[in-house]
């Protein structure tokens, strides 16, 4: 396990009308993500067809420290199996939003794809964020690559 700077801590806020819905927790002692569930309304499953995106939520917010972001990534079985998958991978939780978390999903597969209320639909990585200076300048240094872009330096 990698250290963590002393006194930080993610903490979650679980969302009213989630009670049943466990906590966001990783499924392994070595692994990387925890995982984010659906918090779709009890007894109602969300069919989504080929080709369509969802806003799913997960029924919790979050406090992520200053300078850090939480990642929400795709879940490798359910692209794998299914060909589900996170919209905008990976996606980001600023440090100052407070609002439900909610996972952006596509099914790039053939067949409907059911979600139900405590699937485990992505995973969620804390990365560290620096919010570095930004400056104006009128000219960068040159480098061996230069201008080329997309395929420029082979497949």
């Amino acid at each position: 396990m990698s250290a963590i700077p002393a006194g930080l801590v993610i903490r979650f806020k679980r969302w009213e009308g989630n009670p049943d819905l466990p906590v966001p927790a990783y499924a392994s002692s070595g692994a990387a993500g925890f995982d984010l569930r659906a918090a779709a309304p009890e007894g109602e499953t969300l069919v989504l067809k080929p080709g369509a995106r969802a806003m799913v939520p997960t029924g919790f917010s979050v406090a992520i420290p200053d300078g850090y972001e939480m990642q929400v990534r795709p879940r490798s079985g359910l692209a794998f199996k299914n060909g589900v998958t996170v919209v905008n991978a990976p996606g980001t939780v600023d440090s100052d939003y407070r609002g439900q978390v909610c996972v952006l999903l596509i099914n790039l597969g053939e067949e409907d794809f059911a979600i139900r209320r405590g699937d485990r639909i992505a995973q969620g990585i804390i990365a560290a964020a620096p919010q570095w200076p930004l400056v104006e300048v009128d000219d960068l240094d040159a480098t061996e690559r230069g201008a080329g872009g997309f395929g420029s330096t082979g497949v």
